[in-house]
């Protein structure tokens, strides 16, 4: 089996070093070949090595990463920052992932296993369908501004008029997508629709109560909402 290849760019020699180690223990055989301190020296480690993989840095002297992604026309880039402002922009430019600093080593897993599926090799089979990829980040309306969500940060969806709301432990925001569109997107092993206008993400649920007349009620875990559900979706919760 053939090993994927990988370059790191930081100005950070500290943080660099974390991240090697945290690839080489969640990714052991993933193969390092190359790291750099600054966008020109990994401009040219782009080049000269064609990894599978680069981990860049957004802000470095020279150029910056978003610079430097302009040249992996064969290589994966996942950006490794301590700015979420430029998330937008990012993937804009075909990022696979957008972690912040520090990284965390379960949302890193999560980035790996990403990576892993797109370097796979493509089955021989003429009639396999390739795996679909559930949304995993939402643009949403704040004022003027647009923020870019991590679904993995979402407590639930509901939909309000033409809008849905997209609930956060760090506010709520408007999104332009009606649920059934929402739903048809998210992975139905981890959000499940609850009531015709509530979508919950599973691992948010704290704890299903039934009252005396049957009706269930979800309570969160970093959530003050209590969720409704509703009679057809009930059935979700009888092992709760």
């Amino acid at each position: 089996m053939t090993c994927s290849t990988a370059v790191i760019a930081d100005d950070e020699p500290l943080l660099l070093c974390a991240l090697r180690l945290q690839l080489q223990q969640l990714w052991p055989e993933l193969q390092i070949v190359g790291a750099a301190a600054n966008g020109i020296d990994a401009l040219r480690l782009l080049g000269e090595l064609q990894p599978d993989v680069a981990f860049l840095d957004i802000k470095m002297p020279g150029l910056s990463g978003l610079d430097v992604a302009l040249a992996a026309r064969t290589t994966h880039v996942v950006f490794v920052t301590a700015y979420d402002q430029y998330a937008v922009e990012a993937f804009d430019k075909q990022a696979v992932d957008y972690l912040l600093k520090p990284v965390n080593e379960q949302r890193l897993g999560k980035t790996i296993a990403r990576l892993q599926q797109k370097l796979a090799p493509a089955t021989n089979a003429p009639n396999t369908a390739p795996a679909k990829e559930w949304l995993r980040w939402i643009r949403a309306g704040s004022g003027n501004d647009v923020r870019l969500i991590d679904v993995d940060g979402v407590s639930h969806f509901h939909a309000a008029d033409k809008y849905t709301e997209v609930v956060t432990a760090n506010g709520e925001f408007i999104i332009r997508m009606s649920i059934r569109e929402l739903q048809a997107q998210l992975d139905p092993s981890r959000f499940w629709q609850i009531h015709r206008s509530t979508i919950v993400r599973v691992d948010a649920i704290a704890r299903a109560s039934r009252d005396d007349s049957g009706r269930i009620t979800l309570t969160l875990k970093q959530s003050p909402h209590r969720l409704a559900v509703s009679k057809p979706y009930a059935h979700l919760f009888r092992q709760m």
